[in-house]
């Protein structure tokens, strides 16, 4: 596999104009929205689309939902033009697939990869059901649903797996170049996505950590360039 060199960066979780902001200027690729009721990173369709539309071109916003209908699905893309779909629940296939299919926008599917001692799971087959997802975001299983804000082992992943990877679950500027040097060869290409770890609180972004997030992610990409040359 020959990934590109550049690890595409998406800030979740955001619910303030500021951090939007923030997370633009400091280069990130695409937003997340959450939209599932629970979740104390909570944002309506249409608090998502007042933010959304602070994004300039080429940055996507990205809504993620958790076991959400058809309805509310295609209410939230009208609100939020452009926007990719993720989806963080008990989807199966062939619900994303025809979600994809009637509204026209590209999905991700979320893969709750299980911490150590918790079981294992076969990525290459879950990559074969959802082959038809822009990419598979890897996270953490934990209880409940969304991101925990926890890692899982990542050396546990196959060596080569046929899909486009997000990496997510329990990233920080810390362990963000660990990460990207670990999944890179491993898949078609890579990206990141950041919510707890650029945090002072849950929903509320740190403008420092975001920004020296982004700079670990391209450090490690400098690196990964250095050993190829």
């Amino acid at each position: 596999m020959n990934p590109p060199s550049r690890t595409r960066i998406k800030i979740c979780g955001l619910t303030r104009e500021q951090d939007v902001d923030c997370a633009v200027a400091a280069g990130a690729d695409a937003v997340g929205f959450v939209l599932y009721a629970p979740s104390p990173r909570f944002v309506d369709a249409a608090r998502a689309a007042e933010l959304a539309r602070r994004l300039p071109p080429f940055v996507t916003p990205v809504l993620l939902f958790v076991n959400a209908s058809l309805d509310a699905i295609a209410a939230a893309c009208q609100a939020v033009p452009g926007a990719t779909l993720q989806f963080h629940g008990d989807e199966t296939p062939q619900f994303c697939a025809e979600v994809a299919r009637q509204l026209h926008r590209p999905f991700l599917r979320a893969a709750r990869i299980p911490t150590v001692g918790k079981g294992s799971f076969n990525l290459l087959e879950f990559a074969s059901f959802y082959s038809q997802a822009q990419a598979l975001l890897l996270d953490a299983h934990v209880d409940g649903y969304g991101g925990g804000g926890k890692t899982f082992n990542w050396s546990l992943l196959p060596p080569s797996v046929d899909a486009h990877l997000v990496l997510s679950g329990g990233l920080d500027t810390a362990n963000v170049i660990d990460g990207i040097t670990q999944l890179r060869p491993r898949c078609k290409s890579l990206a990141v996505d950041v919510s707890s770890g650029v945090e002072v609180r849950k929903g509320i972004k740190d403008p420092e950590k975001i920004h020296r997030f982004v700079a670990a992610v391209r450090t490690a990409d400098e690196r990964i360039l250095s050993l190829r040359e």
